[in-house]
């Protein structure tokens, strides 16, 4: 038994106890328990301090018919179970006498005392199990993108850029560096290593990169960055977007997203001295499972309609199911690596709109089912593809991702190993959603049609 797995006379672990005596010290009043919903939006249930040694054991109920896609009204019991791994002071409340904190809590289901089939965080967690039992840990970093826009007298949002920069850009085009650099900090004072942030390709652009860590811990922090990014950008009077493309013909906002592979020994598996990308078999395997379920992972990665507006060729996105060790057009990429222990692949697909529970869960169980099929890599695809026509696609046998959101969920539905990778409780739920959010869409009139027809015929 681990030190931080000892039950104290509190029957508190030492790491909660770690954390009950942190609340103490550092004046916190209110506890943000928090969970991801289906869709990725991360929730919270808020308690007084005081209330912590309790949710640690014995959990905190809420009533889970309130959020959609979780259960049905007459299974609405649910109980919030804190990690206490992830405890953080949020950034944007503390004051000298008082702060509010946050954990990120699993989601149980009280009939059963089980992890509840909807949580997504559970799902991934069951992914992670799969790589262990094959002997490997998973790390990953994802590169989440975002905007920043001026909000109206009303405060509402809109789409007017606070700066004219492009990519890496300083001030004086640049006007968002101090907006940044608070986000970093409060990042920063959350437990995050940054490694770099810029400007990125479009006007009021962005990237703030974190370094890598185990997957689940990485996915916890994609809701931690986004939260963080919103609120303190509305400190500047800003307003932050994930959204994968605010503006028509500009770049939009990816989530580049590199995993690796570690083995029981604590050597990257992905990394072969020998061979001519230095990519083992495992990692060739690896990605020839992703690109294999590419476009029912897409559905997962890239969720909403405005996400297939990014995914056209011409701005940089990528959209052909193929892999390279030199160029960025196609949907993998295999980044040099100084040493061996760096060796990864980049999905270029995701973008930051997803659920990232659910989108790590979708390309590890891909990839893992690669490894276990022992599939081959094609060969990588070293010439720029956004060149070649259809008949050269064609003849390297390069397919497209699916153009729209509801090829992408048909996709999703005839892919046994990706739907079944969500549960028997997401797959469903997220495939009822984002079939009603296409509908939706497609019997919508926009703006585009009106000026282009109402007048014309």
């Amino acid at each position: 038994m681990t030190e931080e797995n000892i039950v104290t006379d509190g029957g508190l672990s030492a790491k909660e106890q770690e954390v009950v005596d942190k609340i103490e010290e550092e004046g916190v009043d209110f506890l943000r328990l928090q969970f991801t919903d289906i869709l990725g939006t991360v929730k919270n249930v808020s308690v007084p301090a005081r209330q912590a040694e309790k949710a640690f054991t014995e959990g905190i109920y809420f009533d889970g018919s309130s959020i959609e896609g979780f259960v049905r009204i007459q299974e609405s019991d649910m109980r919030l179970k804190p990690d206490p791994e992830t405890f953080a002071i949020l950034p944007w409340r503390k004051k000298e006498d008082s702060a509010a904190a946050r954990l990120i809590c699993d989601v149980i289901n009280t009939s059963t005392g089980e992890p509840f089939e909807g949580d997504p965080r559970y799902i991934l967690k069951k992914t992670l199990k799969r790589a262990e039992e094959m002997g490997y840990t998973v790390n990953a970093a994802p590169e989440p993108e975002f905007f920043l826009f001026e909000e109206d007298e009303d405060g509402r949002a809109t789409t007017k850029t606070n700066d004219a920069g492009g990519y890496f850009d300083l001030a004086p085009k640049d006007l968002a560096q101090d907006v940044r650099r608070d986000i970093i900090y409060g990042l920063e004072s959350m437990g995050f290593e940054i490694e770099a942030s810029h400007h990125e390709v479009a006007q009021g652009q962005h990237e703030i990169n974190f370094t890598y860590d185990d997957a689940l811990a990485t996915a916890d922090n994609v809701g931690t960055f986004r939260t963080v990014v919103r609120a303190i950008a509305a400190q500047h009077d800003l307003h932050a977007t994930f959204m994968p493309k605010p503006i028509a013909r500009i770049n939009g906002s990816g989530m580049h997203t590199h995993i690796s592979l570690f083995d029981e020994d604590g050597n990257n598996a992905f990394h072969d001295d020998d061979d001519e990308f230095n990519l083992s078999e495992t990692a060739h395997s690896f990605l020839a499972g992703i690109l294999e379920h590419a476009p029912a992972i897409t559905a997962i990665s890239n969720p909403t309609v405005n996400s297939y507006k990014r995914l056209v060729p011409g701005y940089e996105a990528p959209v052909y199911i193929a892999w390279s060790d030199r160029n960025r057009s196609a949907l993998i990429r295999k980044p040099a690596a100084r040493v061996p222990a760096a060796s990864r692949i980049e999905a270029r697909f995701p973008d930051p709109s997803c659920n990232a529970y659910l989108a790590f869960a979708a390309l590890i169980h891909a990839g893992l089912e690669g490894i276990e099929n022992d599939l081959e890599a094609p060969d990588p695809v070293r010439e720029n593809i956004y060149d070649f026509d259809e008949e050269k696609r064609e003849e390297y046998g390069i397919e497209t991702l699916p153009t729209n959101l509801g090829e992408a969920v048909d996709a999703l539905e005839e892919d046994e190993v990706i739907y079944g990778a969500l549960g028997e409780h997401i797959g469903p739920k997220f495939v009822e959603a984002k079939k009603s959010e296409f509908e939706d869409y497609i019997i919508e009139v926009s703006q585009w049609e009106l000026d282009r027809y109402l007048e014309t015929f």
